[in-house]
């Protein structure tokens, strides 16, 4: 498999590490996360790097983390802007309190909460029309994998996620891949496997949306990231960062990651 120089400043696409803190973390544990991400990032122009916190805490997150580049994420929202929708958020509301970006369609809510493939096309088209950076998850689970069905699987979950969306706004538009049987598990999509998933999205990007677009498109993987594993991921053509999550928790767990090419 061919592999990309892992120096971040030599890469195409800028890589985007994503922490993804699920329902983790009391607020005083997540301030002091965010205030030591603050002191350690820099300016931040040779990598991205974003938190998606719970929603209790995102107005603090985003007082806190004011004058850094740690970009401010939701976990998830719902398509309408306001409504009888108990115990949802909408995109305004999201806005309002400073978040630039949102997790749609992640597997624990695909799986374990039964949203519907044809809502995530409706959240994308929200979070764009208020200006909110969606990240759309799709993957496959171990059953499906073992069926054959990985690519019928992610093909799927990228035409419903990305029905409403136009070329010209996929450049604020990013991909996580993450296999379901990997996410929590301690089990990580080898290389290969890793290479081939990204490939058939970006190819499923190009013919969709032109290779113009599939090129500038960052890709990232999902499933027991770690410290221990970051560079070899990182490593393989196409992936272009990582959407991590128990890894996330500590700062000695996650500034490796981060920090995985220093």
């Amino acid at each position: 498999m061919s592999q990309e120089d892992p120096s971040a400043g030599r890469r195409k696409r800028k890589p985007y590490i994503a922490a993804n803190w699920k329902m983790n973390l009391d607020r005083n544990q997540a301030l002091d996360m965010i205030k030591t991400l603050k002191a350690r990032l820099g300016d931040g122009d040779d990598r991205e790097v974003a938190v998606f916190a719970p929603a209790v805490y995102l107005a603090d997150v985003a007082a806190v983390s004011q004058g850094s580049p740690i970009g401010l994420g939701a976990q998830n929202m719902h398509w309408e802007e306001n409504g009888a929708f108990t115990g949802e958020i909408s995109a305004l509301m999201l806005r309002g309190v400073g978040v630039d970006r949102v997790l749609i369609g992640h597997s624990e809510r695909r799986h374990l909460f039964f949203e519907k493939d044809e809502w995530m096309g409706r959240k994308i088209r929200a979070a764009l029309d208020h200006d909110i950076l969606p990240t759309l998850c799709v993957g496959e689970t171990i059953e499906e994998r073992k069926a054959g069905k990985a690519q019928e699987v992610i093909a799927r979950q990228l035409k419903t996620g990305l029905e409403w969306a136009q070329a010209i706004e996929m450049s604020r538009v990013t991909i996580a891949y993450e296999p379901v049987w990997a996410i929590g598990t301690g089990e990580t999509a080898t290389p290969d496997q890793a290479g081939e998933a990204h490939g058939m999205i970006r190819d499923w990007i190009s013919d969709r949306f032109g290779a113009e677009v599939a090129d500038d498109l960052r890709i990232l993987y999902g499933g027991s990231v770690k410290a221990d594993n970051v560079k070899e991921l990182m490593a393989v053509e196409g992936v272009d960062g990582v959407l991590v999550g128990g890894a996330s928790l500590q700062p000695d767990a996650i500034l490796p990651i981060i920090e995985f090419d220093k």
